[in-house]
């Protein structure tokens, strides 16, 4: 699903790959990077590019990224996969909550100047950079096959 296909997938299939490749994954990624950032910024807490408030960003992240998924498993994905008319609404609120999560991406990468790591950063430090960036990779991915590919199949045009 990742490459160029010349035949839209249907609903089905997109929802269970969401489900498998992105929602799964997103499970794992953050509770580790949480720990990672906050051993990161306890070690390194006198050190200026320290991404101080980053494990709490995190951890807030996991609980806004799991009602989101959890809303689009129970609710919005079974709608779609029984091809229900008028989901235009729920879908808005999807697209609201892909917004609020581009705004923390954001402040990820400004607590992490852009995700580079300072001069001599060890070992835990650059394993949480390297984490975030294949996180930041995926929930872009992620929000790009819902925004561009799936919602438009159930939003009705303007």
């Amino acid at each position: 699903m990742d490459g160029d296909t010349t035949q839209t997938p249907s609903a089905i299939e997109l929802t269970r790959h969401i489900e498998t490749r992105y929602h799964a994954r997103h499970r794992e990624q953050l509770p580790e990077l949480v720990a990672l950032s906050a051993k990161v910024e306890q070690v390194h807490a006198a050190v200026p590019d320290v991404p101080a408030g980053l494990s709490a960003l995190l951890h807030q992240m996991i609980g806004e990224l799991e009602v989101h998924m959890k809303k689009e498993e129970l609710i919005l994905f079974p709608a779609m996969r029984r091809g229900s008319p008028g989901l235009e609404t729920t879908i808005a609120v999807m697209r609201a909550d892909h917004d609020d999560h581009a705004a923390e991406i954001s402040r990820i990468r400004a607590l992490t100047n852009d995700l580079r790591l300072p001069d001599g950063a060890c070992r835990k430090w650059t394993a949480l950079y390297q984490g975030l960036t294949e996180f930041v990779a995926d929930l872009d991915a992620h929000v790009r096959l819902e925004n561009d590919v799936l919602f438009p199949q159930f939003e009705t045009a303007p």
